[in-house]
């Protein structure tokens, strides 16, 4: 079956969520080497729950962190997007840029790629005029996706959701504007 995207880049496809997404992405956040720069891996029902969110964020904004796939073969390698962020930080409210991919998928460009491309979608196609992305500080293969895609730090700052672990609760913020993208 042909999947239907939202738009492409050169190696992968974009697109909404779909049932067959649960148990893939839930194998992700039960991994802990994918969620080493998390609190905990996240159970099914954290799972689904998140799925739900982010068809609930594009049906209203137009954008979401959204379901990735190869376009070679059509593997679900897992989710780069946009998000509406409303945590209290000096950061928010934003749109952020975020990415999780299956370990098979790491050390091969994607994460930039389909992050440069979520970029263009974000400022040429929904008009957006910053885009952020933050990352606990010891996350540095994130931060290094960051500043590939063009974004430049902002700040530091404790995230209020990570304050019971201080080996995470140190953020680092950049931001990319559509007038230096």
């Amino acid at each position: 079956m042909k999947k239907k995207y939202l738009f492409l880049s050169n190696r992968m496809g974009f697109r909404n969520w779909q049932d067959q997404d649960l148990m893939p992405l839930a194998h992700m956040n039960q991994n802990p080497g994918v969620m080493r720069f998390f609190p905990r891996v996240q159970t099914l029902s954290e799972t689904k729950a998140f799925i739900q969110r982010m068809d609930t964020l594009y049906q209203d904004k137009g954008y979401a962190y959204f379901a990735v796939d190869r376009l070679e073969d059509q593997t679900f390698i897992g989710f780069i997007g946009l998000a509406w962020q409303t945590f209290v930080s000096p950061i928010t409210p934003c749109v952020d840029i975020g990415w999780r991919l299956a370990p098979t998928f790491w050390g091969h460009g994607y994460a930039t790629e389909g992050a440069q491309r979520c970029l263009e979608f974000g400022f040429q196609a929904l008009g957006l005029q910053s885009i952020k992305a933050f990352a606990p500080l010891i996350n540095q293969p994130s931060i290094r996706v960051m500043q590939k895609i063009g974004m430049q730090e902002q700040l530091r700052f404790k995230h209020p959701a990570l304050k019971e672990d201080p080996r995470l609760e140190v953020c680092v913020a950049y931001e990319i504007s559509n007038k230096t993208f």
